[in-house]
């Protein structure tokens, strides 16, 4: 591996350190769903200065700004971190609306845009127009259409609608059920909208029940996911509830009952926290436990995950010569088929 290259330190590159931002909520409503997944990224670049001496012969300094999912905020929180705090990377930016209000101004600039915490479509749609973002999250829609395939496979003949938020996030996830929804197989009765910034969608799931659909999706962030559980339980309808994966961490229960959500199907591309047996899984406890300020949880994981994707390519990076954007980004692009060989770093279902 390369000794960093002092002498003319590049942006980000100070003496001895890298210099990595990142913008996502960790106050408000959006806070309390999403704080866990920058509290793991932060708990593991800070394990990875403990106990393995930095990356690259630097240290990590990683500055987390809180955009109170806010794509106005994001936007001035993402220019204190690279006209201010001079940021080498971009590491992990959460939201579909925030990150959306930034990564053309990211890419301009010339920032490394990476692991972005949103499954939206765009950001992988054009990457020579959007060269420096690479996202980390599963297509909302490719996650529709493993949706509407499962019911057309299992639940033949029901009917089906669909409660998504109005922004790329819902708009995808309606996308990609429309593609794998078999028609011969099953009508979608329904679709209602809802906006990032609505108090209530018990309208729009009073309408859903008039359908008298037999299968719901709800393509929303946790709040209005309880919102529209709890509706349904009210009108008495029943259906078989399908979240986005968004929800899969226990901090649903932070909004309504396990007994609400009893028997609703979500999606997860990583081992579940509960699993604790797993290697993996138990030094995610401990580096939690050690390093970090929440507790663990699925999306601490999905943090770590980022984590290990940015310690991995940074180190691919140093041992091809001198670090620079340009270098980490072509390291980035040369990865394939990444999974840890080390079971206590495999958090990712195989």
């Amino acid at each position: 591996m390369s000794s960093p290259e002092d002498d003319h330190p590049e942006v980000g590159l100070p003496k001895g350190k890298i210099v990595l931002g990142s913008h996502f909520a960790t106050s408000g409503t959006y806070g309390a769903a999403f704080k866990p997944v920058g509290r793991g990224l932060a708990a593991y670049f800070r394990y990875v200065n403990a106990e393995k001496g930095g990356v690259c012969g630097r240290e990590i300094e990683f500055i987390p700004e809180d955009d109170g999912y806010e794509p106005a905020k994001a936007q001035e929180v993402t220019r204190k971190l690279v006209e201010q705090d001079k940021i080498f990377a971009m590491i992990a930016g959460l939201g579909t609306a925030a990150h959306g209000a930034v990564w053309e101004y990211l890419n301009t600039k010339g920032i490394p845009d990476l692991w972005v915490m949103s499954g939206a479509h765009k950001w992988a749609a054009d990457p020579q127009a959007h060269p420096w973002t690479v996202p980390l999250l599963p297509d909302y829609r490719v996650e529709g259409a493993i949706q509407g395939k499962y019911i057309s496979e299992n639940f033949p003949g029901k009917k089906v609608t669909i409660l998504y938020q109005n922004d790329d996030f819902g708009r995808d996830t309606l996308a990609g059920l429309q593609s794998g929804l078999d028609p011969s197989k099953n009508e979608l009765v329904g679709a209602q909208s809802y906006e990032p910034t609505a108090v209530s969608v018990s309208s729009q799931v009073t309408n859903m029940a008039q359908t008298k659909a037999d299968v719901a999706i709800c393509a929303c962030i946790p709040g209005y996911t309880a919102q529209a559980i709890e509706q349904a339980d009210r009108l008495g309808w029943e259906p078989q509830w399908w979240v986005g994966y968004v929800n899969s961490d226990k901090l649903m229960f932070s909004y309504t009952s396990a007994e609400t959500m009893e028997g609703a199907f979500t999606l997860n591309a990583n081992k579940p926290i509960d699993e604790t047996s797993d290697p993996a899984i138990a030094e995610h406890i401990r580096i939690m436990n050690e390093y970090g300020d929440v507790a663990p949880a699925n999306f601490s994981i999905v943090g770590q995950n980022a984590g290990m994707l940015t310690e991995f390519a940074l180190q691919k990076a140093c041992e091809k010569g001198p670090l620079s954007r340009e270098s980490l980004m072509e390291a980035v692009e040369s990865i394939t088929g990444y999974y840890p060989t080390d079971p206590k770093y495999a958090l990712a279902l195989p």
